[in-house]
């Protein structure tokens, strides 16, 4: 299309405005993002750390169809010389482990320990479950199994070495390492309870 004589030309349309991701969100009215929720802090307040060994589902017939219900054994410890074990049943997973967690706390026993590892060896039987445990060097770390390695570390165990000879169940083996490690005793309790202790002040 031409223009006459004496007018000036049409102008052209103007380009659309991009905008970009921010601006579009800032023009809708977004306020800012949020913060990332992994930073919470997910640590215990109480000071004990709660770990959860084995979940077990049992199902139960009735007319409606199945119901079922759930049962966890946790463990719990301060990594100071104290632990706890302790099973919890639920209908959902949560309250097994939530019960547990609340058993374990109340059955909280102390653990003699040598330093980051234990004073002498030591065998214990829980049914068919087989635990023998023995001191290591420091530096050696933690050679168990993930059922024993999960009572050691509660208590604060950090060098041990370590065998399961029996049954593989790790209800069994979590109780048979309970009970291992609540037999522990230093030199110095031993000598306290044969009335020896003029030993250790002459030793001192």
């Amino acid at each position: 299309m031409t223009s006459s004589p004496g007018t000036a030309p049409a102008a052209a349309p103007a380009a659309p405005e991009r905008f970009g991701r921010g601006d579009r969100d800032h023009n809708r009215g977004r306020g800012p993002r949020r913060p990332n929720r992994d930073t919470r802090d997910d640590e215990p307040k109480d000071g004990l750390t709660e770990k959860v060994i084995f979940i077990n589902r049992s199902s139960k017939v009735v007319k409606g169809g199945r119901r079922f219900s759930f049962s966890a054994l946790v463990v719990v410890g301060d990594k100071q010389g104290r632990v706890g074990l302790g099973l919890g049943k639920g209908g959902e997973v949560s309250e097994a482990i939530k019960k547990g967690g609340e058993n374990a706390k109340s059955r909280l026993a102390n653990v003699s320990l040598s330093g980051s590892t234990i004073p002498h060896e030591v065998y214990s039987e829980y049914g068919g479950a087989k635990v023998l445990l023995r001191p290591a060097s420091q530096g050696t770390g933690l050679i168990c199994g993930k059922t024993v390695r999960a009572v050691i570390e509660s208590v604060g165990i950090r060098d041990v070495l370590s065998k399961s000879l029996g049954s593989k169940n790790a209800a069994n083996v979590a109780k048979a390492t309970l009970a291992a490690i609540l037999t522990l005793r230093t030199r110095e309790q031993i000598m306290k309870t044969r009335g020896l202790e003029h030993r250790l002040a002459k030793a001192n």
